[in-house]
C-alpha cells in the first residue's frame, strides 16, 4: 500500500511547478544536492569533527565534510568553518552561547524593521539569555543610520553587535560597524543568511574581512540544502581568557565548534552536510555568478515595474534580491495581499513594515524576492510580467474570475519554465 506521504509530496511539487514564488527566503535546490540528501548519508551518526569523532566507520563522511569545509572557506575567504548547523537559528544560537555569558549585552537589529527573530528577540531564546537593545532604520528613509547605532552602542557598551536581516533590501556598510564595535570594545557578528549567495558572488559587501563571526543559512540565495554554517576570516583568541592543558589561549573556533557540540546540538546530519558541499560545489561555478547577478537585475526590474504601478517600494529599490512593498496606498494589509495573491498562484509573505501599525499577524506590507524564479529561468521582462499580474490581482480584490484567469496564464506561462525534478518530486541518488 502506497504510503500517503507520497501523495502530499506530489501536491506539493505540483504547487511548485504550477505557481509563481516569489517568497525571498525560498529557492530551488539542484537535483544533486536533493540526491545527497536523500542518500544513505543520513544513516550515519558521526558526532565531533573530521578525524575527531565519538563514533568508529568515519573515513567517508569525514572526507565528505572536509570537502564542504574547504570549498566554503573557497567561496567566502574564509580561514575557518564549521559546516555541521542545522540552521541559520542554530548557527546563531551557538555564536552567541561562544561569545556570550547570560545577561551580558547584545545590540542588534530590530526585527520589526527587517532583523532576525534570533538577534535578540523577546520571543527567542537570544532575548531571554541575554540582556538586548536594538537599532532601527529612519522614519524618513528606510535606511539604516551608522551614526545612530554608533550612538547606541556608546551608551550601551555591548559585548556583542550583530547585523544581518531578514528584510532590509540595501547592502551593510560592515567596515562602519567594526569601526563602531572596536570603539566600544564589541565583537561584532554577522548573518548573512539572506544575502550568502550574492556575497559570494562577489556583488554585496563582504563581512569575512571586518566581522569576528559571520552565519548563515544555506539555501535562499545559497541555493542549497536547508541548513546553515558558522565562518571567521581569521580565527583569534577566545574573549574569556581560557587556555589549554599548555598553558596557550584556547582559540574562538574551539569555542565555536563546543559551542555547537555539545552545546547546542548532538550528530551533525552527514546527508545535510553533503548536501552543503554539493551546493557550495555549484557556487564555484562561473555560472553561478551570472545567476547572482540575474538575481539583484531581476529584483531591480520587478521593483520599478511596481514603482510604476503605484506602489510603494521601501529604501526606493533594492541591492539585493528583496522587495519591499508597503500597501497602505492602496487600502491592503499584508494578509490580505499574501491570501490574494495566493489564491491567483503568486506566493508571498505578509511582512511588517518599520513603524508598522498593524500587529505582526496582520502586517501593511509584503516581503518580494527574485532567487527562485531566477533559478527557473525569469529574466527581467519575466518579472515586469509577474508586477502585472500582482497589480491585476490586489487591484481587484474583490474578483475571484481576475484571481482564476491569473492562475490560469501563470500556469500556463510556467510551462516553459520546468522545474528540473521528475514527477514525483523523489529525486533518486545517481
Amino acid at each position: 500500500m502506497r504510503d500517503p506521504v507520497f501523495d502530499w509530496i506530489e501536491a506539493e511539487q505540483r504547487r511548485q511547478a504550477e505557481g509563481l514564488e516569489l517568497i525571498a527566503s525560498e529557492n530551488y535546490a539542484s537535483p544533486a544536492v536533493l540526491a545527497a540528501l536523500g542518500s544513505v548519508l543520513n544513516n550515519k551518526y558521526a558526532e565531533g569533527l573530521p578525524g575527531k569523532r565519538y563514533y568508529g566507520g568515519c573515513a567517508y563522511v569525514d572526507e565528505v565534510e572536509r570537502l564542504a569545509q574547504e570549498r566554503l572557506k573557497a567561496l567566502f575567504g574564509a580561514e575557518w568553518v564549521n559546516v555541521q548547523p542545522h540552521s541559520g537559528a542554530q548557527a546563531n544560537a551557538a555564536v552567541l552561547l561562544a561569545l556570550l555569558r547570560p545577561g551580558e549585552k547584545l545590540l542588534s537589529f530590530e526585527l520589526a524593521h527587517g532583523g532576525h527573530l534570533t538577534h535578540g528577540s523577546p520571543l527567542n531564546s537570544s532575548g531571554k539569555l541575554y540582556a538586548v537593545m536594538h537599532y532601527g532604520v529612519r522614519p524618513d528613509t528606510y535606511l539604516l543610520d551608522y551614526d545612530e547605532i554608533r550612538d547606541k552602542a556608546r551608551k550601551f557598551q555591548p559585548k556583542v553587535i550583530m547585523c544581518g536581516a531578514s528584510s532590509y533590501p540595501r547592502d551593510w556598510d560592515y567596515a562602519t560597524l567594526r569601526s563602531i564595535a572596536d570603539e566600544v570594545g564589541a565583537f561584532l557578528v554577522a548573518d548573512i543568511a539572506h544575502p550568502a549567495g550574492l556575497i559570494a558572488a562577489r556583488l554585496l559587501n563582504n563581512p569575512l574581512p571586518h566581522c569576528h563571526v559571520v552565519t548563515s543559512t544555506t539555501h535562499k540565495t545559497l541555493r542549497g540544502p536547508r541548513g546553515g554554517v558558522i565562518m571567521m576570516g581569521k580565527d583569534f583568541d577566545n574573549p574569556f581568557g581560557e587556555t589549554t592543558p599548555k598553558g596557550t589561549p584556547k582559540k574562538m573556533s574551539t569555542l565555536l565548534d563546543a559551542a555547537l557540540f555539545p552545546g547546542i546540538q548532538g550528530g551533525p546530519h552527514m546527508h545535510g552536510i553533503a548536501g552543503k558541499a554539493v551546493a557550495f560545489g555549484e557556487a564555484l561555478e562561473p555560472a553561478f555568478r551570472t545567476y547572482a547577478e540575474n538575481v539583484i537585475r531581476n529584483a531591480r526590474a520587478l521593483a520599478q515595474a511596481l514603482i510604476e504601478r503605484g506602489y510603494t517600494v521601501l529604501t526606493g529599490g533594492t541591492d539585493n534580491h528583496i522587495v519591499l512593498l508597503d500597501l497602505r496606498n492602496k487600502g491592503l494589509t499584508g494578509r490580505d495581499a499574501e491570501t490574494l495573491l495566493e489564491e491567483a498562484g503568486i506566493t508571498v509573505n505578509k511582512n511588517l513594515i518599520p513603524y508598522d501599525p498593524q500587529p505582526p499577524l496582520k502586517a501593511s506590507g509584503i516581503r518580494l524576492g527574485t532567487p527562485a524564479l531566477t533559478t527557473r529561468g525569469f529574466g527581467e521582462e519575466d518579472f515586469r510580467r509577474v508586477a502585472g499580474w500582482i497589480d491585476a490581482v490586489l487591484s481587484h480584490p474583490t474578483d475571484a474570475e481576475v484571481r482564476r484567469r491569473i492562475r490560469e496564464e501563470i500556469r500556463a506561462y510556467l510551462e516553459a519554465f520546468p522545474l528540473p525534478y521528475p514527477p514525483t518530486g523523489v529525486v533518486a541518488v545517481g
